[in-house]
């Protein structure tokens, strides 16, 4: 298993600029970091004081609210009001909407949509026989008929035909041919070659000013540009990179000081107030207090509860004998106006006694029975 902590980075050999730098910008940083960083760990302890104490049970208390004035009664809103209501509308709508269109389209429109396209599919097998038995006949006996007069007009006009084309073939077409041949292709073979030619020149030219305005740009930018960047902003860079990189670690290695420094100040505080009023509060109730507290215990606290136990008691047992009296006094006189109450008649339902296991001999089962 690799280790978790990242491999030493290896230290580069340090010039004498990094190390005159360093150890006065430590020192500098170091006086300035120690207050900041106390500040700083104070103001975290007093933060997280402040959210155990009143952010964090004044926020559940604000939640609390919030629950109540917004959550709860959205809830109930929802839960007892718009629920119900809801279900009704639903419910009229089902009776008033859902059930009537249901009946109109099963009684009513899909009988009449049967009906129309059972007329619609007669209306269309009587076009198709019209189109089959009057228009398709009729349709073959035109196209026949015109092409009987087709032939006999091809006929006629066969040697026509064949004279106008030898006249448009020497009148139009030859001297078109020629026209083209001797003519416009020279004409435009010219003129490409101009166009190709104008077209280098145009190439040559745009090269020579392209090459004149790049070495102008490289003498007067680049080269210029490239020297201030290598011999002046290169080393200056690297200057206030080192510089930069050693007032970071400063400040680091001030901060990580400053905390302990911190820390250490802190728990000076925290022991000196622990000597100044902890020890003295805890030693007052240990030596104190709590044997104060023993003997308040002893000779008045639990005399006083044995005394309250012994009053509770005689209190109870009082009680009880007054509620004994009055219900045997009411019994009395019950039984003064109303005479002795008639006992029930004994039943021998040949059970055995309270607590006595049931025999054979004392069974009352329909087959043991006497």
């Amino acid at each position: 298993m690799e280790s978790l902590n990242p491999p030493p980075r290896s230290r580069q050999p340090e010039g004498c600029l990094v190390v005159a730098i360093r150890i006065p910008v430590r020192i500098v940083v170091l006086v300035l970091v120690v207050p900041v960083r106390m500040v700083w760990d104070a103001l975290v302890v007093l933060g997280r004081f402040l959210r155990d104490t009143v952010f964090r049970p004044l926020g559940r208390a604000l939640l609390w609210v919030g629950r109540a004035l917004f959550v709860w009664p959205f809830v109930g809103l929802w839960r007892y009001v718009l629920v119900p209501v809801g279900k009704v509308l639903a419910w009229l709508a089902t009776v008033l909407l859902v059930v009537p269109a249901v009946w109109l389209h099963r009684y009513v429109l899909t009988p009449v949509g049967h009906a129309a396209a059972w007329l619609a599919r007669a209306v269309g097998a009587g076009l198709a026989w019209v189109y089959a038995r009057v228009l398709c006949p009729i349709g073959h006996g035109i196209v026949r008929l015109l092409k009987g007069a087709g032939a006999v007009l091809a006929a006629l006009g066969l040697g026509a035909y064949t004279a106008l084309a030898w006249l448009g073939r020497y009148l139009l077409v030859v001297p078109a041919r020629r026209l083209y041949t001797w003519v416009l292709a020279p004409v435009g073979r010219a003129v490409a070659w101009c166009v190709r030619g104008l077209g280098w020149l145009l190439g040559l030219l745009a090269t020579g000013i392209g090459l004149a305005l790049y070495w102008t740009a490289r003498v007067l930018l680049v080269l210029p540009a490239l020297a201030l960047w290598r011999w002046i902003l290169a080393p200056v860079g690297r200057v206030l990179a080192a510089v930069a990189r050693e007032v970071g670690e400063t400040l680091g290695h001030a901060w990580r000081v400053a905390g302990r420094i911190s820390r250490a100040v802190g728990r000076a505080l925290g022991t000196l107030f622990r000597w100044i009023f902890v020890e003295p509060v805890r030693w007052v109730y240990r030596t104190v207090l709590t044997p104060v507290g023993h003997v308040v215990r002893d000779a008045v606290l639990r005399p006083v509860a044995a005394g309250a136990r012994a009053v509770g008691r005689v209190a109870r047992e009082a009680l009880t004998a007054a509620r004994d009296t009055v219900r045997q006094a009411r019994a009395d006189f019950r039984r003064m106006l109303f005479g002795e109450p008639r006992q029930p008649a004994a039943v021998d339902r040949r059970e055995p006694p309270a607590r006595d296991t049931r025999t054979l001999g004392s069974s009352t089962t329909a087959l043991t029975k006497d």
